[in-house]
């Protein structure tokens, strides 16, 4: 955002603009500025399939397995989604389940315990 020239505050953003950077204020700005960089012109994206969300994954055994890996001493998160052997996307959702639940307990340095 360019600003006041007397104003100390402003002296990067200017001198940005004056050094040839382009203001954006929405996606097209950015297209607009690519468009010559890639030498080809920029389309709207393809279509395609949405990905399933982890929680149609999920399957009880995954769930058990990762509960039975928690108890009242907080764990790191990476070492539950290491010893569980689940995608950390997975880990992750059924951890906020359990978070949402009542039943997990998220503690500074990312661990968690089971209430």
């Amino acid at each position: 955002m360019p600003g006041s020239p007397l104003d100390p505050r402003a002296e990067g953003s200017n001198e940005l603009l004056k050094d040839g950077a382009t203001p954006v204020t929405g996606a097209a700005d950015v297209v607009a500025v690519l468009r010559p960089i890639l030498g080809q012109p920029i389309g709207e994206p393809e279509e395609s399939e949405p990905l399933p969300s982890p929680a149609e994954e999920i399957g009880d055994d995954q769930r058990s397995r990762i509960i039975g890996l928690l108890g009242p001493t907080p764990v790191l998160v990476d070492d539950v989604m290491r010893l569980a052997g689940s995608p950390p996307a997975i880990v992750r959702a059924i951890l906020l389940e359990l978070e949402l639940a009542g039943r997990v307990e998220r503690h500074g340095g990312g661990l968690v315990s089971l209430l």
